[in-house]
């Protein structure tokens, strides 16, 4: 039988709301009649299959040959596929790639290549749509830059969007990092935006759904 394995983030989250969920519950039951059990019941029944269908961790084991290809951090939609300026590291332009993540999609972040993280950086900021090109400079984000084994160095950014109201970042500097390892975790509707060098080759496209740490996103020129 497959079980649906629960996400760490989500674990104190789910007890917490199962508890204050409980108690309401006692309450209606204790003080109204049994159609405003059999309401609550449904209702509360509801809100926990959803909670647990968010925080759902599912396994996915990438098998790769090519060192040089860049696989999807996060299940999502690709909203963005440009050249851009990128101002806070590289202080040059490179090739853009953003994945926008509804409610509904798995929000898990995994590592998009093998090699070791060279900076990380957390910046507080406002919480508007992740789908807005703004929301990569302007919203709450953490930034992971990693240098590939080969030698070639991306950036990763997390974003917050505006149901979000935290960033779990595992990555810290020197930290070896391999794909089928998670990057961190996004609370409730966010976006993963990729910068990469501008001779990659881009495989994707903008409406392309993705699946994290499965879907082909670029190859980097070595």
């Amino acid at each position: 039988m497959k079980y649906i394995k629960i996400h760490k983030e989500g674990r104190l989250i789910l007890v917490t709301l199962l508890f204050i969920l409980f108690v309401i519950n006692l309450y209606i039951y204790m003080r109204f009649p049994q159609v405003a059990m059999a309401i609550a019941t449904i209702f509360s029944a509801g809100i926990m299959l959803f909670f647990a269908f968010f925080f759902r961790n599912p396994t996915r084991i990438f098998e790769i040959d090519d060192p040089g290809l860049v696989i999807a951090p996060a299940d999502g939609t690709i909203v963005v596929v440009e050249p851009t300026e990128e101002i806070e590291y590289f202080g040059e332009k490179r090739i853009q790639v953003s994945i926008f993540m509804s409610v509904f999609n798995v929000h898990a972040n995994w590592y998009p290549v093998e090699g070791k993280v060279i900076k990380t950086a957390h910046h507080n900021g406002r919480h508007i749509g992740a789908y807005l090109p703004k929301s990569s400079h302007e919203n709450e984000r953490s930034t992971i830059v990693i240098e590939t084994t080969f030698g070639t160095q991306i950036l990763v950014r997390q974003i917050a969007g505006a149901l979000a109201r935290r960033i779990v970042t595992y990555a810290h500097a020197g930290k070896q990092c391999h794909l089928n390892e998670h990057l961190g975790f996004i609370k409730f509707g966010s976006r993963v935006d990729m910068y990469l060098p501008m001779d990659s080759e881009i495989f994707v496209q903008v409406g392309d759904k993705t699946t994290g740490n499965e879907t082909i996103i670029a190859r980097l020129n070595e």
